[in-house]
Order: C-alpha cells, then sequence, then structure tokens
C-alpha cells in the first residue's frame, strides 16, 4: 500500500516510521535532562560510545523515587520558625494540572477569596536525595522577582510543611506553546516572531536582574487566556551573574543545550539567546535545529554541523536565526547588547516594543477557553491523575527520615506583607 499524491509517495511503512519518530519525539520532550542520563545510563551498550561519555557524566547511583510517605499525626508546630499565614488547608485542590521530578501542580481554589492559582507542591524528600535545595531556593528567589514582568508567571505565596514545600502562583490555562505546536506543527511567521518578542522580552528583565534562565523551551513556555506568553519553572536559573559573568554547570534540556554548555566550557547569559534560537527554530519548522532520536549525533551536529534553513522563513527571520544559533557565543545575537541588541534586528522591526510590554499588541492566536475550570488545554496525562489527599493536611507524622526535610528550608515561606489579603 502506497498513498500517492502531489510531491508525495509514501510506503506504508515509511508512515509507520514517521509516526514512530514523532511519537518517540513526544515522548523524549517530557523528559528532563537528568531523566535522560538515567536512560542512558541503564543501557551500557549506548553507555560505552564515546561521544556519549565525553558529553554526559553519567550518574548511575540515581534510583526512581518511591510514593511519598502518607501523612499521618501534625506534629506540634514543626514550622515554628516561620509565621505562616496561608497553609495547605486554605484551598481547595481540584485537578493535576502537571508534574516534574520533585511533585505536581495542581489547579487549586482558595476557599475564602474561590480565587484560583497553580499550587506547585513538591516533596522534600526527593530534592534534598538529589541534593536540589540551592535549585530550589534560588526558584523562589526568582519567582518573587517576577510579578513586574507581564510575561513572567508571579509567585503569590509560598509555604511549608515538614514533608512538602507549596509555591502558590498565577494559574494559567492557555496551554503550553508545545501542546498548541504539537497540534498546528508550525507557526507562520508573524506569530512566532509575536511570542519570540515577549520571550525575548522576559528573558532580557531576568538578565537586568543579573539572572540567566537556562531552561527555555515550548514545554515552559505557557499562554494565557489571552494569547500572550508566560515562562515558568525557574528550577535551573542561575542568580548573580554579572553582565560578563560566567558560570559552568552542566544543566538543561538535551535539544536545546547550547555548544558552549556541550563542552563543558565556561558559558554566559548568551546561553539564553542560543535557547530562543532553538525555540524559534522548531515554531517556524516543526522540530527543533538539531534533534536527533540518537542523542549523541543530535549533540554532535550542535557541535559541528551548520543550521539548515529552509527557503519558507523571510531574509529577516533566516539572519535572526543565524545569529541566535551561532554556536561562538562571542558572536552570537545579543553577545553585544544583550536584550537591546535583538530589539533592533530587521526581524523584530513590525514589533512596537512598548506596546508590546503593555499588552497593546492583539495576539495572534486566542486559546478558546470557557473559564478557569476549562482544562481542555492540559494533557489528559495530567488531568486524569487522582489528586493526593494528603495535600489539604498542613503537617506529618515526624520520623527520623522527615527530620532533616522538616528544617532542611529555612526562610522558604513568604507573604507579601503583614496585612496581605486574598484579592
Amino acid at each position: 500500500m502506497a498513498v500517492t499524491g502531489a510531491g508525495c509517495d509514501l510506503t506504508y511503512s515509511k508512515m509507520r516510521g514517521i509516526v514512530s519518530f514523532f511519537t518517540a519525539f513526544i515522548k523524549d520532550r517530557k523528559m528532563g535532562l537528568n531523566d535522560i542520563i538515567q536512560k542512558l545510563g541503564s543501557n551500557p551498550h549506548i553507555c560505552q560510545h564515546s561521544d556519549v561519555r565525553v558529553f554526559l557524566k553519567i550518574d548511575e547511583s540515581q534510583k526512581k523515587e518511591t510514593e511519598e510517605p502518607r501523612c499521618l499525626v501534625s506534629p506540634r508546630n514543626s514550622m515554628a520558625e516561620e509565621t505562616q499565614r496561608v497553609k495547605p488547608s486554605d484551598f481547595d485542590y481540584l485537578k493535576v494540572i502537571g508534574k516534574g521530578s520533585f511533585g505536581k501542580v495542581l489547579l487549586a481554589r482558595h476557599k475564602e477569596s474561590e480565587q484560583y492559582y497553580a499550587v506547585k507542591v513538591l516533596q522534600k524528600k526527593i530534592i534534598l536525595k538529589k541534593k536540589e535545595q540551592k535549585h530550589i531556593m534560588s526558584e523562589r528567589s526568582v519567582l518573587l522577582q517576577n510579578l513586574h514582568h507581564p510575561f513572567l508567571v508571579g509567585l503569590h505565596f509560598s509555604f511549608q510543611t515538614t514533608d512538602k514545600l507549596y509555591f502558590v502562583l498565577d494559574y494559567v490555562n492557555g496551554g503550553e506553546l508545545f501542546y498548541h505546536l504539537q497540534r498546528e506543527r508550525v507557526f507562520l511567521e508573524p506569530r512566532a516572531r509575536f511570542y519570540a518578542a515577549e520571550m525575548a522580552s522576559a528573558l532580557g528583565y531576568l538578565h537586568s536582574l543579573h539572572i540567566i534562565y537556562r531552561d527555555l523551551k515550548p514545554e515552559n513556555i505557557l499562554l494565557d487566556s489571552q494569547g500572550h506568553i508566560v515562562l515558568t519553572d525557574f528550577g535551573l536559573c542561575k542568580e548573580g551573574l554579572a553582565p560578563n559573568g560566567t558560570t559552568s554547570t552542566f544543566c538543561g534540556t538535551p535539544e536545546y543545550l547550547a555548544p558552549e554548555v556541550l563542552q563543558k566550557q565556561a558559558y554566559d547569559r548568551t546561553v539564553d539567546w542560543w535557547c530562543l534560537g532553538s525555540v524559534l527554530y522548531e515554531m517556524l519548522y516543526g522540530l527543533p535545529p538539531f534533534y536527533s532520536r540518537n542523542t549523541a549525533e543530535m549533540y554532535n551536529s550542535i557541535l559541528h554541523k551548520p543550521v539548515e534553513l529552509k527557503p519558507n522563513v523571510s531574509n529577516a527571520g533566516r539572519a535572526m536565526l543565524e545569529g541566535l544559533l551561532q554556536k561562538d557565543r562571542t558572536l552570537r545575537a545579543g553577545a553585544r547588547n544583550d536584550f537591546m541588541e535583538l530589539k533592533s534586528h530587521p526581524f523584530f522591526s513590525p514589533i512596537n516594543w512598548d506596546d508590546l510590554m503593555a499588552k497593546k499588541i492583539t495576539p495572534p492566536f486566542i486559546p478558546s477557553v470557557s473559564g478557569p475550570t476549562d482544562l481542555r488545554h492540559f494533557d489528559p496525562e495530567f488531568t486524569h491523575l487522582p489528586v493526593p489527599g494528603s495535600l489539604g493536611n498542613s503537617d506529618c507524622l515526624v520520623t527520623s527520615s522527615l527530620r532533616e526535610a522538616a528544617s532542611a528550608f529555612p526562610g522558604f515561606s513568604y507573604t507579601p506583607h503583614a496585612d496581605h489579603a486574598f484579592p
């Protein structure tokens, strides 16, 4: 059997191959870098590949976490060092809308105000086992600064119990950019430019605060109900990096890693512009620029192969992609004058930046949502999960294994000011 059309000659086996490729791509995109490393480490044949051994420091000691222990009895005042005006029982937890390495994100309604929030609930034991306390506290710090920018998700409150951390965040229900891109395959250039401009504005703001984001990808970019982008998930941010400063932590998502990160070299804020180039390329062409199901092959392409630019993009768009996906970070778009350099690029000439920041530009696509409980743009893989019954508990039985967790995050709780009330 063959499918034939204008310029198309696909056998059944080829069609199955294409479906298999995109199924694997979508599945892999849900895996973080740590999960990729763990998957590679479990395969001794792949593990022996020289490129894999060079690119990845495989931690074979990592094991999958077991289910969280159930909370049984509340201890007295286990979080006495932090005055908590907000607590887990203040919310009704309605649906699971996301899941990560350390816990879940839930749609929750505040009982008194009836306002809806996205509540990120993290398991302390898992964080401590993976030694990620600094990243979590850094995420909290970055979130506190986000309320001043229109395209960054904001933190309203944070609080903790003996075994869990809670972030109360803006609730955004227009869906992940990845969800919409997966459905439509590619975006027309004006739509891709609009999203890229809002992303660039958000990244430029973070850079002005000496923060690099390091994990820009369509899964971390949400659309609000009006169609504007909202950048979320700040767990990999690096704070305190001066304009000419560098860092060297190997982190990110495989498809979007910049060459200098792969080579274990010192890198700077221009890694974010590489990631922006990768996301822009994906919006215009349907896949990240160097994507391959073979991780070692993909990394080799990132390091050595020129980016392929097809002719269905304007000259300004091609120039923007070439500038952002420049392998030499010192020559990359944004290397000299950061966000200001991108703003003046011909690709963004149709954008009025003042109107963009004021949300006066009508988005090219407005998600169809009937209200806050409309979850059509969330993955059913998450929304079909049961809501854990222990979330409304303020504390749990303190065992010896939980004593360290109970006191490992001093100063985590946050309320804007003492007389704050929910809106």
